[in-house]
């Protein structure tokens, strides 16, 4: 039985160049000197060795167990979560070879993008559709890890956000592999590492994301104020309207997908599912059925919670206005903590929870301690705890969540309870650092001399 969903300023630059051009005089210097001179300190300290032998092995072993899981040689508990790619995302494959996106199938909830991921493993014609897809999302996976590895050995950066990645992934188990959600995951990694130095190249790459799983847009909130925003979201709003085009052009039925979001109800693992998991309790008459492809609550009162969750969407949205109007100072770490906060907020209030979202906290989240000065560590980690009882409430109980017995309810309020602590933890960590800290300590020309304010 398939129980799974498918649709689903302080700037450490000023320092950093100074330190590294006294260096390069120290090193002139004793090289026009008669005998030897003391070699300064390095600006950043080279990580190799050890570290990275363990974070290597650490990573291979936790790959190679992943693998074996969506192989079936290593059966996890529960549902079979690979079901979804062998049967749904392959019975989509051959739809959309003909030409058409799959319009009489209420599961295709995504943008017309998503057909890219869908598609992909067409391009290994050699290996079964499960089998290339599976290989694909270990391609996907290894490529955020080599750009955290790349981004943690430049300067004021560090390799935590691989670390966080590496462990996020491997807890959230075969799930990650068994969904496009890794993919779209390495395209945001890419576009907020890319958002330093390459506004344009962020955004656009944002874009596309969109146009695969809408969420990436959010990449974009913490962009600088001024020519950085202009570039980055003008970027994404020219790749995402040259997609949606080409989409609409080739094949019919590129935006279908958003009736069957409109239409869709409560799940049973989000956040207002709960009230419904208490309500069985006390006599609800409502039932648990498979829902637009996913397992959700269908009875009185599903739709007051639906609305009460796209409202609290909406208050998301604005207080993450507020906080840009209000604002006053943009760290090199402000664009990828601003994403971090923006993405649990959406997640949090979402109708649906699905596990394969956290994928997308954790790949945001290494991003964020990928900087050394990121005041997101505790939130990060809360993530990676809730990744865990993730996996254990998918797949390992899973039944137990559709049953709202005493298991499977403690495990959703565990779970949400930490999204929710990660979320007002980013929030109020994004706000003190950028407006509470910041107003007293920046006057008009820091600003306006800022690096960051000026991309």
């Amino acid at each position: 039985m398939k129980y799974r969903k498918t649709g689903e300023v302080r700037m450490a630059g000023t320092s950093t160049s100074t330190a590294a051009g006294q260096d390069t005089e120290a090193s002139t210097d004793a090289s026009t000197l008669a005998g030897p001179a003391p070699a300064p300190a390095p600006a950043s300290t080279p990580r190799t060795g050890a570290h990275e032998l363990g974070l290597l092995a650490v990573w291979t072993l936790t790959r190679a167990v992943l693998l074996l899981c969506v192989f079936r040689v290593i059966v996890t508990p529960g549902p079979d979560v690979t079901s979804d790619v062998t049967f749904i995302y392959q019975g989509w494959y051959d739809v959309l070879r003909t030409g058409t996106f799959p319009l009489d199938d209420v599961t295709w909830q995504y943008p017309p993008a998503a057909a890219l991921a869908v598609l992909g493993p067409g391009l290994l014609p050699f290996l079964s559709y499960p089998a290339a897809f599976f290989l694909l999302s270990f391609v996907a996976d290894a490529v955020v890890t080599g750009l955290l590895v790349h981004a943690g050995g430049r300067p004021g950066r560090t390799l935590r956000g691989v670390w966080v990645w590496t462990a996020g992934v491997a807890l959230l188990g075969p799930t990650a592999y068994a969904r496009y959600d890794l993919m779209v995951t390495a395209l945001a990694v890419a576009a907020l590492l890319a958002g330093a130095r390459r506004a344009r190249a962020a955004g656009a790459v944002a874009g596309l994301g969109a146009l695969v799983k809408v969420w990436p847009v959010l990449l974009l909130v913490g962009a600088p104020r001024g020519a950085a925003t202009r570039r980055s979201w003008g970027a994404a709003a020219a790749a995402a309207a040259a997609v949606a085009l080409v989409s609409v052009v080739a094949m019919p039925g590129a935006f279908a997908f958003l009736a069957f979001q409109r239409d869709r109800g409560t799940e049973v693992e989000s956040l207002g599912s709960l009230v419904f998991h208490v309500a069985r309790h006390l006599g609800w008459p409502g039932t648990v059925q498979l829902n637009y492809g996913s397992v959700e609550f269908l009875g009185p009162y599903v739709p007051v919670v639906s609305t009460g969750a796209q409202v609290l969407s909406v208050a998301a949205l604005g207080w993450l206005l507020l906080w840009r109007a209000r604002a006053r100072a943009w760290s090199v770490t402000t664009p990828a903590d601003a994403a971090f906060a923006a993405v649990l907020l959406f997640t949090t209030t979402s109708r649906v929870i699905s596990p394969q979202y956290l994928v997308w906290l954790v790949g945001v989240a290494a991003v964020c301690l990928a900087y050394r000065d990121s005041r997101m560590a505790v939130p990060a980690r809360l993530v990676l705890v809730a990744t865990l009882v993730t996996f254990l409430e998918f797949p390992v109980w899973f039944a137990h969540v559709v049953a709202s017995d005493a298991l499977g309810v403690t495990l959703l309020i565990v779970r949400n309870g930490l999204l929710v602590a990660a979320a007002f933890l980013a929030c109020r960590t994004l706000w003190r650092q950028t407006v509470v800290e910041a107003a007293p300590a920046l006057s008009p020309a820091a600003a306006a001399g800022s690096p960051a304010s000026a991309r």
